[in-house]
């Protein structure tokens, strides 16, 4: 916060009334200052709350009882203050702090900010606004370095209109100050104004850090241009000499590769000469992220070899390699790791062996990680719940929603997603439609793509076609290509040929390059006797060049993979594997079963 002045907007202040008047409370501040600060004439927010602690001392007694007293040195206490913040110990910085009111001491400009900086890793709002008032009373509102602090405490604590209005209230910035503004922005997911900033820095002469450069590339995932903005700031990077740094190289990974253009991730990482643990790290879990398992696997490997020393963060990107790719042997000898590391208590690992586990079919193995990790938190419950919900058991995972709830934690919306899609796959519509107004009216959350993509294919899967038709125009988004294509899979199944057609229209909208929706809309046709149209389907492919890929499988035997596609004669043992192929057709009739060759 800052004192008004006609360059920056008016203090977003009623949220913060709330948490004064509670503490006020608790403290047993006297009527007269409630009202003083209620109702001065004072129009700046500031100067009211700074007058309101002046005339109040029993504010001044209440911050300063049960703390440690120390002799009036100065030096000696704020030396104290500074070793405790340095040693993580921030509430006991911060009660010393306290003590020094009581003893009379003004605190210096290096103390606030060693304060102010406590604060930020306590997120306390409360705290930090009663310190705001002081600095201003004491005439330290125009310090670069402390007015940097309290940007950086605005921002961790979400209060980024306060954090902009500080910023651009001071009179000269430095690399530090810009640096915090950018990083606020960006971990408070506004990418777009991050960027914006980044750009006004460019603009004066001072030069960006490695640290600008990691919080700004972060942000770039956040733009609807996240590529474009991608390559400028790599640009940037080069020509400000920063190709080598690791924390930039890393950002930079990390942003292609959430792209989506892993090939620039892989070049990026390929061209850096030094590869620390969080260089690898990334690339791993880019690998991991473009479901390229096996490259992530090889690296993992090659990372151990040269010595560098996995991390939590490794082993939970690795784990989702293996659970993409299906490999549970694999999987087992990363637990068997993490169990001799110590690492599989830690929360986050024990959510990725969850999903592993999930992911390769052993739903019971991951429930027993479930039950044997002490704290559980949403990320966990979430990964059990959605390990349920994809492996058909729909039942026990409701049943495990419920307990989440029954435990006093909050489910977010990856939760609900979680919940809806267990919905889903066991068909319980009313189920689906009763937790989505929950999710509203009992969690106060409000339902984004993911929970509306999900009951598209609720309703969809269980044949109300029209009805899903009608949220997907009420929702406050536009549908994207993994609704339509939902969408139209329902229309294939309950043969809805109209609003098949217009889901295969939007889709290719969105999709002009995807065969999916052509082969999909031919099926359609078949299904309805409609073999013009499906003629017609199938010349626009071949005018445009499409056609659909063939599929792939494998399977592991004896810790080796075999893989197969559409036609192959690849395999050594392709003779036997065709001699067993046509036992099965042969026995598959037998039983009744033909081919439907009218969508060959």
């Amino acid at each position: 916060m800052v004192i008004g002045s006609a360059r920056t907007p008016r203090l977003v202040i009623s949220l913060k009334q709330r948490s004064f008047t509670f503490y006020y409370w608790v403290h047993s501040f006297n009527f007269a200052a409630h009202e003083l600060f209620d109702k001065s004439p004072q129009r700046d927010e500031i100067h009211r709350f700074s007058s309101f602690c002046d005339i109040n001392s029993s504010f001044q007694n209440s911050l300063c009882s049960g703390f440690v007293n120390y002799d009036n040195d100065q030096q000696g206490n704020e030396s104290t203050i500074s070793e405790l913040a340095k040693q993580g110990h921030f509430q006991e910085a911060l009660k010393s702090f306290h003590s020094l009111h009581d003893l009379g001491i003004k605190p210096t400009k290096f103390t606030f900010c060693t304060v102010l900086n406590s604060c930020s890793k306590l997120l306390d709002l409360c705290l930090g606004l009663q310190i705001h008032a002081r600095i201003i009373q004491i005439g330290y509102e125009d310090n670069l370095f402390i007015n940097s602090a309290l940007v950086g405490l605005y921002s961790k604590c979400d209060m980024m209109v306060d954090a902009r209005n500080v910023f651009y209230r001071m009179r000269n910035h430095d690399q530090v100050s810009w640096t915090s503004i950018i990083t606020g922005f960006a971990q408070n997911g506004h990418g777009k104004e991050a960027l914006v900033l980044f750009k006004e820095m460019l603009e004066t002469s001072i030069r960006p850090d490695c640290f600008t450069f990691t919080s700004v590339i972060s942000a770039c995932t956040q733009s609807e241009a996240a590529l474009e903005e991608a390559a400028l700031l790599h640009v940037h990077v080069i020509k400000l000499g920063f190709e080598q740094n690791s924390s930039v190289i890393s950002s930079l990974v990390d942003c292609y590769s959430k792209c989506g253009k892993i090939d620039r991730a892989i070049s990026v990482f390929n061209s850096t000469l030094e590869k620390d643990t969080i260089l690898v790290n990334t690339m791993i879990a880019g690998y991991s992220q473009n479901l390229l398992g096996e490259e992530a696997l090889r690296l993992f490997t090659k990372m151990r070899k040269d010595g560098l020393c996995p991390t939590d963060y490794t082993f939970g990107s690795v784990l989702n390699a293996c659970g993409s790719l299906t490999i549970l042997q694999q999987g087992r000898q990363i637990h068997s790791l993490l169990t001799k590391t110590g690492s599989d208590r830690n929360v986050f690992v024990a959510s990725s062996l969850i999903d592993m586990y999930s992911k390769c079919g052993t739903i019971d193995e991951a429930r027993k990680i479930f039950d044997q990790t002490i704290q559980r938190n949403n990320v966990l419950w979430t990964s059990m719940i959605t390990g349920y919900a994809q492996s058909g058991r729909g039942e026990d995972a409701l049943e495990l929603f419920e307990n989440l709830v029954r435990e006093g934690l909050k489910p977010d919306r990856i939760c609900f997603t979680a919940v809806l899609t267990a919905c889903n796959h066991g068909g319980f519509l009313d189920k689906g439609i009763e937790y989505l107004n929950k999710m509203k009216t009992y969690f106060g959350l409000v339902p984004e793509l993911d929970q509306f993509a999900c009951m598209v294919d609720l309703y969809g899967r269980n044949g109300h076609l029209r009805k899903a038709r009608e949220l997907m125009e009420e929702m406050p988004f536009e549908p994207n290509a993994v609704i339509w294509t939902s969408f139209l899979g329902s229309c294939r199944v309950h043969r809805e040929v109209e609003l098949g057609r217009e889901a295969a229209k939007q889709l290719l909208k969105l999709e002009p390059n995807s065969p999916a929706p052509y082969v999909t809309l031919a099926n359609i046709y078949a299904d309805a006797g409609m073999w013009e149209e499906v003629k017609e389907v199938r010349k626009m492919m071949k005018e445009k060049g499409m056609r659909k890929s063939g599929g792939w499988s494998w399977v592991e035997i004896e810790q080796k993979f075999h893989v197969f596609s559409v036609n192959d004669t690849s395999h050594p043992q392709m003779q036997e594997i065709y001699a067993e192929l046509y036992k099965l057709y042969f026995e598959m009739r037998e039983a009744g079963y033909t081919h439907k060759r009218k969508y060959v």
